[in-house]
Parts: C-alpha cells; structure tokens; sequence
C-alpha cells in the first residue's frame, strides 16, 4: 500500500467514513474503496452503513442521492464538478406535459438524475432493477426518464406497458457504433459482443449478452466465452480482469471513456477526508420528496 493509500485509510477510520465507488471511477480509486458497485448496489450500501460519513466517489447525482436517503449522515463528494450529463436531459416542464396529457401514468426515473427530478416522479429505477420495477407498476403509462435507450430496451421487455421515451442519453454508450463494433469483430472474429442497454438500439441488437454494469461484470465471469468487446464505459475493465484474470476484454474507442467520472483521484479523496468537503446538501422539503421515489425503489426491488 502507498503512502497517500496509507493516509486515506487512516483518514477513514479518524473520520468514522466509508468509501464508495462505481465502477466508472479510475482502477486506483476502486481499490482503495471500501464498496464498489453500480448505482443500485451502492444506494442500497449508503443507506444500510453505518459510518457517520460517506465519501462518494461517483457523479454528483449518485451522492445526491446518498445524501437523500440519509438525512443524519455527512456525505463527502470528492469533484463536485461530476456532472452527468443525462441527469440534465429531462426538465419539470417535460414531466408536466406529459402527466397532462395522460391518465393512469407512473414516472419512472433512472437514478441518474437530479434531485429536483427524483422530486416529480413515482419511482427510482436503476438498469440493474429497471425491468423489476416497471412490470410491478399497476399504471399501464409509464413515462420513462431522462435516458431514451434504456428506457427503449425495457419497453421491448416489458410490452404489456405504453413506454412514453424521453430524448435523454448517456453520450459514452451513444458514441458506440454498429461501424464500430463490426471492425471490433473484424479484429477479435472470437470475441462475444456484451453491452449495457444505455447503448443505442443498433448496437444491442448486435450484443449477444445485455445487462446492466453490475450483470456484465457476472456474465464476463461465468460465461465460456474467453474474449469480449465491451460496450461500456471502460472503467468495468479493472473489475473484469479480478473476476475473470484469463480473459480478453477488448474496446471500440477512447470515447469509452467518461471524463467526469474519471475527475475522481486518490488526491481529491484524500483532500475530501482531510478538510470534510465538499459536502452534499439537499434542501430538507426537496429532500423528502426526493427520498419517495427512491425508497419505493429500494422496496419494489426488495420485494
């Protein structure tokens, strides 16, 4: 273990904090992670610790959302500038529109979103849960938000609900291609094409297996197969190779890469435990609204 590894487990055990990281973040800040995890995993570790202060190594909705549904706990995020995207790509006016213009309607809301979001809808869903909880609604529209793709592919899976789709996307599984894909099979003619269902319908249509960040990391490691492309962000590839060490996992691109989760640094985390900010807040009255849908989440995914 370094030194600078040395000073921030020492600095968790001073400060009474775990560290939670999605597996997005840089390899070096997995490791020094107490709990690495997708959103849905790690919403449910946030909640269920006992540390006084968690230190979230993520996108600032994912310790948004620790902060929520833990209103008695200190929540660190260590680059407040983490920004995703997608969690900006549905507004209060789109929800309204479309509550207006349809009776018997639930909004469901990917985790990946922003508190005053989490706010207007029923329920919180992650890709790891996503299909789960749509088939468990009793409301036959469902207005999925803010990620267009996802929401697409739970539509295709659950066609006993009217999916209405929002415009939003994650732009690192967006700029995956079918052009892509195909040279990376060109390549790697051995490879098993693997994919999340943030990707777009063209390339899930060419993926052999598809599943959440969390289900991808399991199939790599039970499945025959050997090789894979991977159509995900690339940080899974430091998850992938402890779980399956004698495969091949291949990538179609740089732009694989998203630069906000990669702002997260064993410095910044060390920084964050020494000084005791950047801290997450939430508004009292928009954090309990916010915590409705997102414990209906943690229930219906229970249940």
């Amino acid at each position: 273990m370094t030194a600078l590894q040395e000073e921030i487990r020492e600095l968790c055990r001073s400060r009474d904090a775990v560290i939670l990281a999605h597996y997005y973040v840089d390899g070096a800040v997995q490791e020094i992670a107490d709990y690495v995890g997708d959103s849905f995993y790690l919403a449910k570790v946030a909640k269920s610790d006992s540390h006084r202060t968690i230190v979230f190594c993520g996108v600032t909705f994912m310790g948004e959302s620790a902060c929520i549904l833990n209103p008695g706990k200190t929540v660190l995020m260590p680059a407040p500038d983490a920004v995703c995207p997608m969690a900006l790509m549905v507004s209060a006016a789109d929800i309204a529109a479309v509550r207006a213009k349809y009776d018997d309607l639930a909004v469901v809301c990917y985790i990946n979103s922003m508190a005053d979001i989490k706010a207007l809808s029923d329920i919180c869903v992650t890709s790891s849960n996503a299909l789960k909880v749509v088939r468990s609604l009793p409301q036959k529209n469902i207005f999925f938000i803010p990620d267009g793709n996802l929401g697409r592919y739970v539509a295709a899976q659950v066609p006993e609900k009217n999916i209405i789709l929002n415009k939003g996307f994650c732009h690192v599984h967006a700029s995956i291609t079918a052009r892509d894909l195909e040279a990376a099979l060109h390549a790697h003619p051995a490879a098993e094409i693997i994919a999340h269902p943030e990707c777009s319908e063209e390339v899930c249509n060419l993926a052999e297996y598809l599943g959440s960040t969390k289900e991808l990391i399991e199939y790599v490691r039970t499945a025959p197969a050997q090789e894979f492309i991977v159509c995900t962000e690339q940080g899974v590839l430091h998850e992938m190779q402890k779980v399956a060490p004698g495969k091949q996992f291949h990538f179609v691109g740089a732009r694989q890469i998203c630069p906000n989760m990669k702002r997260i640094t064993l410095e910044k985390v060390r920084d964050s435990l020494l000084n005791g900010s950047p801290v997450v807040t939430v508004d009292e009255a928009l954090r309990q609204k916010a915590s409705v849908p997102l414990e209906r989440m943690l229930a219906a995914a229970q249940g």
